[in-house]
């Protein structure tokens, strides 16, 4: 446990600009305090001790405005920035080095059993205000974008935008400069490769005619 709470100070180092200092993040971070809570719970629950791991949940909560399930399976690295109004479901999955934004929900539709809210891969964004609701997973190194809705399952390495959100593929593997604004827009995409085909067509459309008048 203390190598994983060296490892979600470091992610706030790293991933967090405004952090100056080791000792900054362990006492004043609203949500490496909530993550820390958590992961303490989480051990607790796993031992069949409940009460006692939601009385450290539900004080957590009030304490940072971060509500997260003890039963959630939570990996190393976690940075929870700002964090006010995050919520995360008992059965959520959360791989390694993921970023969340304040006003996150990883939650359920309401309607499944068992396993019911989402499972995020390794170096997964969440921005800003982002819903991710369903027992599906997101891929890894992909990117949700603030406010945006996401029902169904992210491929690995994609962006997802809008409400109900979109996908967008994008090669290769994770940025460094990874970021919640500065993603893919599907509709200007769109566009931009039918104007390509559509100057492709006219290229050849006067080809043909110059080839005729030819004749």
């Amino acid at each position: 446990m203390f190598k994983t709470f060296k490892s979600d100070i470091n992610a706030v180092l790293e991933r967090d600009p405004a952090a100056r200092s080791k000792a900054e993040v362990f006492f004043l971070y609203s949500g490496f305090k909530a993550v820390r809570s958590h992961r303490k719970a989480n051990w607790f629950f796993r031992h069949n001790l409940k009460f006692i791991a939601r009385f450290i949940s539900q004080r957590s909560r009030h304490k940072t405005g971060i509500e997260i399930h003890p039963g959630a399976t939570i990996g190393k690295g976690l940075f929870i920035d700002h964090g006010m109004g995050v919520v995360i479901g008992e059965t959520t999955v959360i791989g390694e080095n993921c970023t969340i934004y304040q006003n996150v929900t990883l939650g359920g539709t309401g309607k499944e059993t068992g396993k019911r809210h989402p499972t995020l891969g390794n170096n997964v964004l969440v921005g800003s205000g982002a819903k991710v609701l369903g027992p599906f997973k997101v891929g890894d190194n992909s990117r949700i974008a603030a406010g945006a809705v996401v029902l169904s399952e992210i491929p690995p390495n994609s962006t997802a935008v809008g409400v109900p959100a979109r996908v967008v593929k994008v090669n290769g593997v994770r940025s460094e400069t990874l970021d919640q604004i500065h993603v893919s827009d599907p509709v200007a995409l769109a566009l931009c490769n039918m104007e390509h085909k559509i100057n492709v067509l006219e290229k050849e459309l006067q080809e043909l005619k110059n080839d005729k008048g030819k004749e």
